[in-house]
Formats: C-alpha cells, sequence, structure tokens
C-alpha cells in the first residue's frame, strides 16, 4: 500500500483532519480546564523552547493527561476513551506486535467493522505511526483517544498478552498443562494470563466469562461493586479460555453439564493472590465466575472503612470483652471479612493470642495463626473450630457461621472464656440473633453469647474532582426540615467518567444489652428488637447512609442504589 493511499485509509475512515483548525490552548480555554492568561503565558514558553504547548501545560500542572486527551480528541474531531471505556478485542490487539506497538505509541483495541480497525493512541497527531498500523494490518484506521497513562496501561495489557508477564509462571501454571500442548492453545494461555493480571491491577473483585447467545464470551469485571465491560472473547476461542480457567482450578474440563468450583493461587508482581473460581452451565455455553482475594495486601482499619467514631466507641466496648460474640453481618461483598479484620486489628495484643478459620485467607497477618479450609482433606469450619477451641485462643476469628455444628461450636466458645469474631447474612443487626435461633441454636444461648452486631453495606464513594453540589430538602437525607448542600455525581476521567472513585462502608451497631437479651429469650421478632435497639442510641444503615450523603462522601443515587 502506498503513503499516499495508506494516509487516506487513516483520514478518510474517520475524518481526522490534518491542520486542525482549532489551536489546542483555545480549546483547553473552552472546555474550562485554564484560563486564558494562564494558556496564553503556556503558549509563549512552548513557542520559545520548542515543546508542544499540551506538553507545557503539562509539566506546569496547569492540566492533567486526562484533560489534554479530552482536548486533543475535540481539537481532532475524535472520541476520548478512558481506560474504563476501552474494551480490548484479542484478535484486534494481536495484528501489530508488542514492539511495533511500543514504538508507534498505538495500540488496536477492536473492530469497528470488517475493514475498520480501532486504535487507541494518545497522539492522534502521530500520522506516521496510524499510516504505520494501517499498512501492518491492510485495515482502514479509526483511531480514538486516551490519556499517556491509559496507553501504557494498554500497552502493559499487550505485554501480559505477548508473554511478557509480571506473573510467576510457575504459580499460574501448577496445574497439570500437558493438554495445552499444541502451539495453537499458547494464544488462550496468553489471554487468560493478561485477563487475570488486569483485573489484580484494577482491583477488580470479580471477573465475569458469561456465553451470549453467538457462542462470544463477554469479559466483565466488578469494580467497587459495579459491573464493567472489559474484552470479548470470540466463539473460536471461548472454549478453551473456559477449560483453560478449569485446569487452572484443577477441575475437569470433560463435565460440561454440573456446575463445579475451585480456586487459583498465583502471585503477580511478588504478591500471593488467591482465586476462587464458579463454573456453571447455561443454555448458551459454560460461563465461569472469578472471585479475586489479593492476600497480599494490608487490611483496612475502621478508620478506612469509614465507621463513624461513635459507631468505633460502641464496637470498641464489645472488643474489649474477654468473651463473647461479635457479628459482621450483610449480604455477600458487603466487605464483612475486611470488617473483621479491621476489628482483630484493634483487639489483638502481645499478651492475647489470635487464630482464624477461613474459606479462603483473604490476608495474610503476622502475628495471627490462620486456618484455611478445605472441605477435600475434610478441613470444614466446625472440625477447624473444634481444633482451634482445643488449642487455647484467646481471639478467634470464623470466616462464616454457615450451619448449624459451626453456629454451634461458636457459641460454645464464646460462652467459655473466647472471644469470636465471625459473619452471618443478614440483612441488618437486629435480625441476627433470630437467624441463629433459626438456625437452631436456643435463644438463651444467644442471649448470653452475643455482645455485639455490626450490619454493613458497601456505598461508592462520590468523586471529589467532578461533583456538583446541589440543595435538596431536609427530609430528602434524613432531617426534619431546612435546605441542605449535598453532592451529585458528575464523570470525568479521573473516575473514568463514573462519578464515583473508591467506597465507603455503611454501618449500624447494635450493642446487645440487658433489654435486647431478654427480647431474644423471648424471641421476639426483629422489629422489636430494632426498636429497643434505635431506643438505646443506635443509629441505623439509613441513618448513616443520610449523614454520609450530608458530609458528601457519598450520593443519593448512590444510598438508594445500595440499600433500596
Amino acid at each position: 500500500m502506498s503513503e499516499t493511499a495508506t494516509s487516506s485509509a487513516v483520514s478518510e475512515s474517520h475524518g481526522l483532519q490534518r491542520r486542525p483548525a482549532v489551536r489546542l490552548g483555545d480549546i483547553v480555554v473552552g472546555l474550562g480546564f485554564a484560563d486564558r492568561d494562564t494558556v496564553e503565558t503556556a503558549a509563549q514558553s512552548a513557542r520559545e523552547s520548542g515543546e508542544q504547548i499540551g506538553q507545557v501545560l503539562l509539566e506546569r500542572g496547569v492540566i492533567t493527561t486526562d484533560q489534554l486527551a479530552v482536548a486533543m480528541a475535540k481539537r481532532f474531531g475524535l472520541r476520548h476513551l478512558s481506560g474504563d471505556d476501552v474494551v480490548l478485542d484479542p484478535e484486534a490487539a494481536q495484528l501489530v506486535s508488542l514492539a511495533a506497538a511500543r514504538r508507534m505509541r498505538a495500540v488496536p483495541i477492536g473492530f469497528a467493522d470488517d475493514h475498520l480497525l480501532r486504535v487507541a493512541v494518545a497522539s492522534p497527531d502521530n500520522y506516521l505511526a496510524l499510516e504505520d498500523v494501517s499498512m501492518f494490518t491492510g485495515m482502514q484506521i479509526e483511531p480514538v483517544v486516551v490519556s499517556a497513562e491509559d496507553l501504557d496501561q494498554l500497552l502493559k495489557r499487550l505485554s501480559v498478552l505477548d508473554g511478557e508477564s509480571v506473573e510467576d509462571e510457575a504459580a499460574l501454571d501448577t496445574a497439570d498443562t500437558t493438554q495445552f500442548e499444541s502451539p495453537d492453545d499458547a494464544p488462550t494461555i496468553k489471554l487468560v494470563r493478561s485477563i487475570i493480571s488486569e483485573a489484580v491491577d484494577r482491583g477488580v473483585s470479580d471477573v465475569h466469562f458469561t456465553p451470549d447467545d453467538g457462542g462470544t464470551l463477554s469479559v466483565r469485571f466488578r469494580i467497587d461493586g459495579v459491573m464493567v465491560d472489559s474484552a470479548r472473547v470470540p466463539r473460536s476461542q471461548a472454549p478453551a479460555v473456559i477449560s483453560r480457567i478449569k485446569i487452572l482450578a484443577d477441575l475437569d474440563i470433560s463435565e460440561k453439564r454440573l456446575p463445579q468450583d475451585g480456586r487459583i493461587g498465583i502471585v503477580i508482581e511478588d504478591r500471593r493472590v488467591d482465586i476462587r473460581v464458579a463454573v456453571v452451565p447455561l443454555v448458551g455455553g459454560e460461563a465461569a465466575v472469578l472471585r479475586i482475594l489479593d492476600a497480599g495486601r494490608s487490611p483496612l482499619s475502621l478508620d478506612d472503612l469509614g465507621m463513624t467514631e461513635e459507631d468505633r466507641g460502641r464496637l470498641a466496648e464489645s472488643l474489649g470483652s474477654t468473651h463473647g460474640g461479635i457479628l459482621a453481618t450483610g449480604p455477600t461483598g458487603s466487605g464483612k471479612t475486611t470488617s473483621l479484620y479491621a476489628m482483630m486489628a484493634l483487639a489483638r495484643s502481645p499478651e492475647k493470642t489470635l487464630m482464624t478459620i477461613e474459606d479462603p485467607v483473604e490476608y495474610r497477618l503476622t502475628g495471627i495463626s490462620q486456618i484455611q479450609v478445605s472441605e477435600r482433606t475434610g478441613l470444614s469450619f466446625a472440625t477447624g473450630l473444634r481444633a482451634i477451641v482445643r488449642a487455647d485462643p484467646d481471639i478467634i476469628m470464623v470466616g462464616e457461621i454457615r450451619d448449624r455444628e459451626s453456629a454451634h461450636i461458636a457459641i460454645d466458645a464464646a460462652l467459655t472464656g473466647h472471644l469470636v469474631l465471625s459473619t452471618l447474612h443478614t440483612n441488618d443487626a437486629p435480625a441476627a440473633p433470630m437467624r441463629l435461633v433459626d438456625m437452631g441454636i436456643e435463644p438463651y444461648l444467644v442471649a448470653s453469647s452475643i455482645n455485639c452486631v455490626v450490619a454493613q453495606r458497601l456505598a461508592r464513594r462520590v468523586c471529589p474532582t467532578c461533583r456538583d453540589a446541589v440543595t435538596v430538602a431536609g427530609p430528602a437525607v434524613g432531617l426534619p426540615d431546612g435546605e441542605h448542600e449535598i453532592f451529585e455525581a458528575a464523570g470525568c476521567p479521573r473516575c473514568r467518567n463514573t462519578g464515583y472513585r473508591g467506597r465507603i462502608g455503611l454501618y449500624e451497631v447494635m450493642n446487645v444489652s440487658d433489654e435486647i437479651r431478654g427480647l431474644i429469650v423471648s424471641r421476639a421478632p426483629a422489629q422489636e428488637i430494632a426498636a429497643v435497639a434505635i431506643a438505646q442510641g443506635m443509629a441505623t444503615l439509613r441513618e448513616d447512609g443520610f449523614a454520609k450523603v450530608r458530609a458528601g462522601a457519598t450520593t443519593l443515587v448512590e444510598l438508594t442504589r445500595v440499600l433500596g
């Protein structure tokens, strides 16, 4: 393909202007990223030094790389994508070698149609690079603009896909790989490795591989509790990807009709990462869900998690006890185990011994003896808990009370001189005692053993960079009257246009008083227990949520999403 033809393939396919009429500085001012005087000063400096004005603005901290990418996209009439918006198509990515992508600073990310290749660039005026991509692939090019950091991240994803993995290959490939002897299987191994590495790097909690009606496998990440698209695996490669996941998790690859569960242990950037795997047969094919547990991370404190000083004081009262039970309750994914670790950090001391039994161990902590449940070897919560009680610990953490047997052992331990921390699935704190009664524990045992119940949810934090202030009436945020300023989510490159960054906990902490113990013994409904707890000072989940909305930590929309 000639240079002229290639240039036409690049520009005609998307209308890229060789010499845009509008100056970059004017666009930066028009978008409100900087004032006119600052831009003109930077422009003068750029002319004297021979640098690009965008680079000068970056060096002076006037704009961010995300803002520069937005301005460049607007100047050239192109689409801007944040890192979370990029769905990397493995077939497109492999059309250009890693070395060439690095040299050209251009990454193919997908197909607009059969003849149009979508390419991510940070500098859309790099025409030669775009023409080279067109020449290498024989396709017309549709550039999209990403920030320099997002382009580096894409190149990192390509490096993993190309085999330059940051993982310990021996740890990732501990399972029998003899079934991948064909060279045709190598791209599948690289693809699965790439997806796992990217998920860990982005702090993803769950990875979903879901087949659609056409057999294509969509890969979606759960980030801050919300699902986002990541990639699409072509139909021809989908079965091999699921088989690869099964092999890593030591599952039966020939079984396609029944659900299977397993786990994968890998090391990424010197961090041990455990992955729980669930494979489920669907009408359109097999789906897989990977729950990522980064055991190498340091656990957060209750202050980091967003618990108020008042609630921390109520909880500390129970954590200071030498015996009794403390329960963290809430649905799956609400951060219960993370809260338990934060509680252990408060409760532990050199004079006390701590032991845990978990499935799986989510954090590795020095000074704490931790046991991993293994159903295959017969080490269940119940059997492990019996062994722990005989080992004379002061504090016991049970990852989850799952059945009557484990509940009974935990209750007995709490009554015989141990402080027991565990989790339970209930919607709120007042419902927890009756949940134990429903599991077959006598009410008087529940009343005597439980000291405190902490119910919780996780809400997304509103992005402080782009949040918008609005005024609402008092009742909308849990107050009787007046008007109050709160914030709504907007969206910017820093939060990847979601309006949110990170998460914060919503809590209700119920200390079990003598009056509440009497209600438990009489099998009173949760509503009566809640009324007494509120009268004794307990802030409900919704009240705590309203307080965090008023403080500007989250939004009313997010509060509704989490609590309904």
